[in-house]
């Protein structure tokens, strides 16, 4: 089998295109790796563009922008999978991230040291240098989740307990067990990612790597948060053209995860209160948004780069 398949998901996304291609090219020169690049539903030019200036990748374009989980899943369907993948590792990346030359060789490694692992993060830096804390995530569950919500999980970072959410007590440059990576990229073994499935179409956009990483996990793979690879992540591209409608999409992911993930295994009237209090955070947000300046009108926003 080949070594790696990329799959690159992006919305309009073609100016932050160039820096993640260019090093991704780069990264790639000793592996024996293929680039697929997907427009979801974009009116940019992205195709016309990575055909023009990087041959060396495949793109396809889908008329409609079905979510990010159905632009992945085109991706890999590409590359034979669920039933039949021509690739030992499979590779979630954003097109707003720039990759140093070393990095998918020595995750790579590492995985094949550790046959155990079904899918591997790196430590993602935002704009400012800072740490892009979605990159080692807890199980949201409902306990886990109201301790970050009530601001628990900031004034314990260090508890196990109250910082589960978001595992603010693993340090950053500690590779550590964790939950889930985030999509920007998510390294997966094959095998893994053949018995858990492809995503869940079911998310628009938010929560879906965290279901693939949880159910990867269920399938009896560890998840592992390796910061010995540093990616630059500058987020939010794609989320700041439509702020609204992003918005109610990352509650609406909450809503689905729980009851996926949840639902049966609490009372009704306990679920009725969960919905009822994300429905609320997202009422909440949506109205901050608006009194925001339209420059600022960005959903999972991060500074960027000086």
């Amino acid at each position: 089998m080949k070594d790696l398949v990329i799959v690159i998901v992006g919305h309009n996304s073609k100016e932050f295109l160039k820096p993640c291609l260019d090093t991704t090219k780069v990264a790639i020169e000793d592996l024996d790796a293929h680039v697929i690049v997907v427009d979801n539903g974009g009116s940019d030019g992205t195709v016309d563009y990575v055909k023009a200036e990087y041959p060396w990748a495949e793109s396809i374009y889908s008329a409609a922008n079905a979510g990010y989980s159905y632009g992945n899943n085109l991706g890999f369907k590409a590359a034979g999978f669920p039933d039949a993948p021509e690739y030992r590792y499979a590779m979630l990346l954003n097109p707003d991230t720039e990759i140093p030359p070393d990095s998918f060789v020595e995750m790579i490694r590492y995985m094949d040291e550790n046959p155990d692992i079904g899918v591997l993060g790196p430590k993602l830096l935002l704009g400012d240098g800072t740490l892009d804390k979605a990159c080692k995530r807890g199980e949201p569950t409902p306990l886990a989740s109201l301790y970050y919500f009530s601001g628990l999980g900031k004034l314990f970072p260090n508890s196990k307990r109250f910082g589960h959410y978001s595992m603010s007590y693993v340090g950053i440059d500690e590779v550590a067990d964790i939950d889930s990576t985030v999509g920007a990229c998510s390294l997966m073994r094959s095998e893994a990612l053949q018995k858990s499935g492809l995503m869940d179409e079911t998310f628009f956009m938010y929560g879906e790597d965290l279901d693939l990483n949880l159910r990867i996990k269920n399938a009896g793979y560890r998840v592992v948060y390796y910061p010995k690879v540093i990616v630059h992540h500058l987020k939010g591209t794609s989320t700041r053209k439509q702020p609204e409608k992003m918005i109610r999409a990352f509650y609406d992911a909450m809503k689905i995860f729980h009851r996926k993930h949840y639902d049966d295994k609490y009372p009704a009237l306990f679920n009725w209160m969960v919905y009822k209090a994300v429905d609320l955070y997202c009422w909440v947000k949506l109205t901050q948004n608006r009194l925001k300046p339209a420059n600022q009108r960005v959903v999972g926003s991060a500074p960027t780069k000086k």
